[in-house]
């Protein structure tokens, strides 16, 4: 690998892990505006979802017996 493009990767690198400890720390502050509070009721959209989860399977999980 030449030199000049080893210097570029490992710049990219830094640069990178930069921008992502920069976000990290922004996330970790609350500063983040995809964050949900676990007191919201559950929209009426996803109330479908989570009935058909707690619906039983089908099918049996034992072992058949002989």
């Amino acid at each position: 690998m030449p030199i000049w493009l080893r210097k570029f990767t490992i710049n990219q690198i830094i640069d990178f892990r930069k921008k992502e400890k920069k976000e990290y720390e922004k996330a970790s502050k609350g500063e983040s505006s995809t964050s949900t509070n676990m007191g919201d009721p559950i929209p009426d959209h996803m109330k479908e979802v989570f009935k058909q989860a707690e619906r039983k399977a089908s099918y049996s999980t034992q072992k058949a017996k002989k």
